[in-house]
């Protein structure tokens, strides 16, 4: 098992900035692809960002790309989403997961194919 735990979530003005991390525990973590998520109210979850285990390759929804990085650190078995100019429409809970399929060469992008979840952090934007 892997147990992913978010935080750097919080309340910040439109084109401010916010860095989230993703401390995991228990199985491998340098092996797995990581991805980011969110949910907004009333909405689905949507994908963020993802990189591979090695951090060589990382991909992004287009809503969010020039303006959010994902980075890991896997002798700190951490994953980091940092955003940046962010917009009141980035308002939403995020969640981090975890790929188990170990020393993949692509990027994740599918929410059904990761396998572990983290407890989410609520980040928002105000106007």
């Amino acid at each position: 098992q892997v147990q992913l735990v978010e935080s750097g979530g919080g309340l910040v003005q439109a084109g401010g900035s916010l860095r989230l991390s993703c401390a995991a525990s228990g199985r491998t973590f340098s092996n797995f692809a990581m991805g980011w998520f969110r949910q907004a109210p009333g909405k689905e979850r949507e994908f963020v960002a993802a990189i591979t285990w090695s951090g060589g390759s990382t991909y992004y929804a287009d809503s969010v790309k020039g303006r959010f990085t994902i980075s890991r650190h896997n002798a700190k078995n951490t994953v980091y989403l940092q955003m940046n100019s962010l917009k009141p429409e980035d308002t939403a809970v995020y969640y981090c997961a975890a790929d188990r399929r170990a020393f993949r060469k692509v990027t994740t992008i599918g929410e059904f194919e990761y396998d572990y979840w983290g407890q989410g952090t609520q980040v928002t934007v105000s106007s």
